[in-house]
């Protein structure tokens, strides 16, 4: 198994990384162990063999398992809703915004990291700091898209949070299910028929001054 990294051993001798480039580095070659073994077969060891640094150095940065996959987490997880919110900003174009938010579920289940496992897929998703991150994902994706529809129709945040909550739902089962079923659709099709259907009903709400 190679290790992740440029020349992470010299001359049988870890390359000392800035602390920065180190915390990368073992981010990198976590998620790959994660993935591939899942959380609870993964160990300490396997992720440290895959950066090529030993233990007491792994352990420098992360004091246990939990805490690498738990800072793998917030990353993805992070970034999921701020593709959302870049959707929501991009554009005035409300049915621009519905497919943007669409297409970044599918990229984030698409990528070739496979990242997505860890935040949809995982484990450990029993776990109260791991719920607490999943569940952050999906309330953060929903915030974004209510204050939005809140902002262009003037409904009850109520009732902007179910549309907005149907949207979400809808965009990230698409996605999975696109992906498990081995990408029969091509992506950008399976995108556009999951927005079509999305904006067909978020559209049938006027924007603030128009009448229904």
């Amino acid at each position: 198994m190679t290790a992740v990294g440029n020349g992470a051993q010299t001359a049988g001798r870890p390359t000392r990384l800035p602390r920065s480039a180190r915390r990368k580095q073992l981010l990198a070659a976590a998620q790959e162990v994660f993935v591939a073994q899942g959380y609870h077969a993964a160990a300490m060891d396997d992720i440290a063999e895959r950066a090529g640094v030993s233990k007491p150095v792994l352990y420098q940065h992360f004091p246990g398992k939990m805490e690498l996959y738990l800072a793998l987490l917030d990353t993805h997880c992070d970034a999921i809703v701020a593709k959302v919110h870049d959707a929501m900003r991009g554009t005035s174009d409300n049915k621009e915004r519905v497919g943007a938010s669409v297409r970044a579920y599918f990229d984030f289940v698409d990528h070739e990291s496979e990242a997505f496992r860890l935040v949809f897929e995982s484990d450990l998703r029993n776990d109260p700091a791991v719920r607490q991150r999943v569940e952050r994902v999906e309330q953060g994706c929903i915030a974004a898209i209510t204050d939005t529809i809140i902002s262009d129709t003037g409904v009850s945040r109520a009732h902007a949070e179910l549309l907005a909550s149907g949207l979400v739902g809808a965009a990230e089962t698409a996605a999975q299910f696109w992906l498990a079923g081995g990408r029969q659709v091509p992506k950008a099709e399976a995108e556009a028929l999951v927005a079509a259907l999305s904006w067909r009903g978020i559209a049938s709400f006027p924007l603030q001054g128009e009448s229904a």
